[in-house]
């Protein structure tokens, strides 16, 4: 009969260097996927300054007209916004007239048009410097 513990075993120095190797990989690895994932947007970004503002439209999800004022406050100094919201046939609109090359975004959301009435609507921002 044999016996099987002699069989499977490895020198703790080869094993070390394997362990070694595998760590290597993964620091090689790790460098390469930080250096090639995108950075994250700063809060400069058109994009950035959409966000700020629905969310300073937004109360519990509901986008409300009479919030518009705090929303234009919203945009960082430097840039320009004019903010839109429409629902229900009746649209509300702050901020100075976009020149045409500024960035345009519009979004779905829900506005209150009336206390305890919510309708779909549509959130449109321009910015520009």
């Amino acid at each position: 009969m044999r016996r099987s513990s002699g069989r499977g075993q490895v020198e703790p120095l080869a094993a070390l260097a394997a362990v070694l190797a595998v760590s290597a990989g993964f620091v090689v690895y790790a460098d390469t996927f930080e250096e090639t994932t995108p950075e994250e947007p700063d809060d400069q970004t058109p994009s950035a300054i959409v966000d700020a503002v629905q969310r300073s439209l937004q109360s519990a999800g509901v986008a409300s007209p009479a919030r518009l004022d705090a929303a234009t406050t919203a945009v960082p100094s430097g840039w320009e916004a004019n903010v839109t919201l429409a629902a229900d046939g009746t649209r509300w609109q702050r901020g100075p007239a976009p020149p045409a090359s500024a960035d345009r975004v519009s979004r779905r959301v829900s506005v209150r048009v009336a206390p305890r009435r919510i309708q779909p609507g549509q959130l449109r921002v321009v910015v520009w410097r």
